[in-house]
């Protein structure tokens, strides 16, 4: 007598076409003492639900205590129902999608999985190494294209629901699995930390692409990190994990900052720390640490409302006109002449209180820096937009035009521009900055010490790729390791 057994809740959920087989119900399974006694069982659990203390569950529950091999197990069940980015248990997975689905016209993919067989043979490799990842007799799989491939659901699919056209389909998966060897998946090792990574992927320009999001992922896997996308909604179960990511654009007056404040409230190792944030987000304060120390920089005026509207003949036309908060080159405007500043000027101060002027200094670049705890990490050109005098052009209607890149090590940087980044950022303290200066007639310029620096696939990784995650995140570890001792 085969040592398989099928379990269902209801015995008229194995239809008439499906093979001869041992089918039993879960209350027998459960309550029958000729299965508590025996060895040596393969179980294929096709019950109707797998929920937390459902009869589904409780069959895989006992089938494991009673050292029966079972699909799905406890643990693939728990897997299945977080929401989770599946992709991640398997190294090699996001690759070969991208792979398969690359020429695709489409959009949207779905997939029905019998025992790791689709209803697609073209996909069968990723149906099969899915199925290795997640052993479930059935699984309902959805790719969505934003912009790249991705696997954004995985669900069990039950017996009951199965259509006619899908019993042929699972009966033949079935006969195949049947007569294969039962394999229990390797446990992989236990993260050594729980990583979070805010991130919005709504935002039109954050500062890290999907695909760095990723590759963020994919290298945390590797170095022994179990990552996280979190959003807005999730501010409640942050103190879940050991460290967090802003990923966003920043603001004092926004839920990032309180993100921040509420990570480094329940000891968490975070970046951008809500100090970094104070700092590197208000213009005026980053102006005034500038000047105290004596880093070089284009003259600024620190314009008061009511009190002093006016350069006075200080800087030269055209002048720069920056609110204290602005990013990615929004609230940044040139005034050509008096007028045209007193219209600007006065638009600002309705937005804040103090705004800055500042001397135009003309550059087809700026060289941007990444300082990582007190280390330069990338250094990268970003060139004006084509027609404009910003790396970003705002145009109406929320759209917008980005210049082009020139990545570089930060061996080949000038040696000038990489000291007068260190020195700034410095300042700050010891996180993740993007430090902005223009280089003109031998003449350096800090504008600015951005707290969360764009890290964009394709871009800043360009030469460094998985090295530049690498080096990120094993500051993370670093750090959470002296916490740790500590």
């Amino acid at each position: 007598m085969s040592n398989t057994i099928i379990v269902v809740e209801n015995k008229n959920d194995w239809h008439e076409s499906f093979p001869e087989q041992r089918v039993v119900t879960a209350k027998e399974y459960l309550a029958s003492a000729e299965f508590q006694a025996q060895r040596g069982l393969k179980l294929i659990n096709l019950c109707r639900g797998y929920s937390y203390l459902s009869v589904g569950y409780y069959c895989s529950l006992l089938a494991e205590a009673r050292r029966h091999r079972v699909i799905p197990t406890v643990r693939t069940m728990s897997e299945l129902s977080r929401k989770a980015l599946y992709s991640l248990d398997a190294s090699d997975l996001d690759e070969l999608v991208q792979k398969r689905l690359r020429r695709s016209a489409r959009d949207r993919l779905e997939l029905f999985l019998f025992f790791g067989r689709g209803n697609d043979e073209r996909f069968e490799d990723i149906g099969r190494q899915i199925f290795e990842m997640f052993p479930c007799p059935l699984l309902y799989v959805e790719f969505t294209k934003n912009p790249d491939w991705r696997i954004t659901r995985i669900r069990p699919v039950f017996i009951n629901q199965l259509t006619a056209a899908q019993h042929e389909q699972f009966a033949i998966a079935l006969a195949t699995q049947s007569g294969r060897r039962w394999r229990t998946r390797r446990a992989p090792a236990s993260a050594r930390y729980d990583l979070a990574i805010l991130y919005n992927g709504d935002d039109p320009l954050p500062p890290s692409n999907m695909k760095a999001i990723h590759k963020f992922e994919r290298v945390g896997k590797s170095l022994g990190f179990d990552i996280d996308i979190i959003a807005r909604k999730d501010y409640a179960r942050l103190a879940e994990y050991d460290a967090l990511f802003i990923r966003e654009t920043t603001r004092i007056d926004h839920y990032t900052y309180r993100f921040a404040r509420k990570a480094e409230s329940e000891g968490m190792v975070v970046i951008d720390d809500p100090n970094s944030i104070l700092k590197c987000t208000n213009k005026v304060y980053l102006a005034e640490l500038l000047r105290a120390n004596r880093v070089p920089r284009p003259k600024t005026l620190i314009l008061q409302k009511g009190v002093t509207e006016t350069i006075d003949g200080t800087l030269n036309w055209p002048v720069v006109l920056k609110i204290p908060d602005g990013s990615f080159s929004r609230g940044v405007h040139k005034a050509r002449d008096e007028a045209e500043f007193k219209a600007l000027a006065a638009q600002l101060f309705k937005e804040s209180d103090l705004i800055l002027a500042q001397e135009y200094v003309y550059t087809a670049f700026d060289w941007r820096i990444g300082v990582l705890n007190r280390r330069a990490i990338f250094a990268c050109r970003y060139f004006m937009s084509k027609n404009h005098w910003q790396i970003v052009n705002h145009k109406a209607g929320g759209r917008f035009t980005e210049g082009g890149f020139e990545t570089l090590r930060v061996e080949d940087a000038p040696a000038e521009v990489v000291d007068a980044a260190l020195k700034a950022a410095n300042l700050i303290g010891d996180g993740l900055y993007g430090v902005d200066i223009k280089q003109d007639a031998g003449k350096l310029y800090v504008i600015e010490v951005n707290d969360n620096p764009n890290i964009d696939a394709g871009i800043e990784d360009k030469l460094l790729d998985e090295e530049l995650y690498r080096t990120i995140l094993l500051e993370f570890a670093a750090r959470l390791d002296r916490k740790r001792q500590a």
